[in-house]
């Protein structure tokens, strides 16, 4: 069909009003498409600032909790948790991971107790919060990264998880054939309802910087994670990535980094139509932050139209350290 000229057709018609405006958005941005990420440390009235994630701290339970019901109160549907495990409790197998009074498992048990039903709990699986080398799983002589039997140890951490109470479990460590086996083991377990968003198109990002840091991994990380993590110039190799990961059972997929990938989420979307979310990574969150500083651009708009971004990709939902501000926002 041929489209009407000008001036039949002037476009700026439905803009010249607010409510014009309103009336034909494309893409709605609410409270309920926020994921907040929350870091975990031992104590109690405890926070600690995390000096690359200016405005993000680690928590305590009693903290964890405190911030658990303030997203209740703010319409955000999701917690992500991620532990800065002690470091005498880290080893080279991370066998602290499967600890069921470990960080995790106990904030997971203080979200359940502090908020009920009304929120849910997504757990990482991935064993770098957990190691002494930084590494995202069982290391060999040489520092390679071994699947199998990385594997074995992250069905053993999810099924850990699941039991505390977690709603969602969520692979980040990009080791193949790992989807697989979790389904397996928590069907066999009774954990039939509990999700798992897999991390499936995870790059290999200098953009983690910050939240390494956040987890007490940065320090620690001997080499790098390009065995395992994807080649930031590949597109197609994330589609056969989330091909195999919905094949073994996953509920949703993630993509990460957020921003520099968005390419890849409306790959991911036009191609499964399944549920996509994505990571707007500690990197991304200190850059808006920095900007913000400089006077480069308004701290508030610059979060809402980044995430507006996400969505209009084609995103069901966003991981955000941004998401109580953002929240705030949205309800005006």
């Amino acid at each position: 069909m041929k489209s009407a000229s000008f001036p039949a057709t002037r476009l700026r018609r439905t803009r010249a009003s607010a409510w014009s405006r309103a009336l034909h958005r494309e893409t709605i941005l609410t409270p309920a498409d926020l994921i907040w990420p929350l870091f975990v440390t031992e104590g109690q009235g405890v926070e600690e600032p995390i000096g690359s994630l200016p405005g993000v701290s680690r928590w305590s339970m009693d903290g964890i909790a405190a911030r658990a019901k303030e997203a209740v109160a703010l319409g955000i549907p999701c917690l992500a948790l991620f532990p800065n495990t002690q470091p005498e409790r880290r080893s080279e197998k991370g066998v602290e991971a499967l600890n069921p009074d470990n960080l995790m498992c106990r904030a997971i048990r203080t979200i359940r107790d502090a908020c009920g039903e009304d929120i849910g709990i997504l757990a990482d699986v991935a064993l770098d919060p957990y190691t002494t080398h930084g590494q995202d799983g069982l290391i060999d002589d040489q520092g390679y990264v071994l699947n199998d039997a990385t594997v074995e140890v992250l069905v053993d951490q999810a099924l850990n998880q699941a039991e505390a109470g977690a709603d969602i479990v969520a692979p980040s460590d990009m080791m193949d054939g790992r989807i697989g086996s979790i389904r397996a083991a928590l069907e066999e377990a009774n954990h039939a309802n509990v999700q798992i968003m897999s991390y499936a198109a995870k790059y290999a990002s200098a953009f983690y910087g910050p939240f390494r840091d956040a987890v007490g991994s940065g320090g620690l990380l001997k080499g790098n994670k390009k065995s395992y993590q994807m080649d930031p110039a590949n597109s197609e190799e994330a589609l056969r990535e989330v091909a195999l990961d919905i094949a073994e059972g996953a509920d949703s997929v993630m993509v990460k980094p957020g921003l520099p990938y968005l390419d890849i989420v409306r790959m991911v979307k036009d191609r499964f139509e399944v549920p996509v979310f994505a990571y707007q990574v500690s990197g991304e969150y200190a850059m808006i932050e920095a900007a913000s500083a400089a006077g480069a651009g308004k701290r508030e708009d610059l979060v809402l139209e980044t995430l507006l971004a996400f969505k209009r990709a084609g995103c069901s939902g966003v991981l955000t350290y941004h998401a109580p501000l953002a929240a705030r926002l949205l309800h005006g």
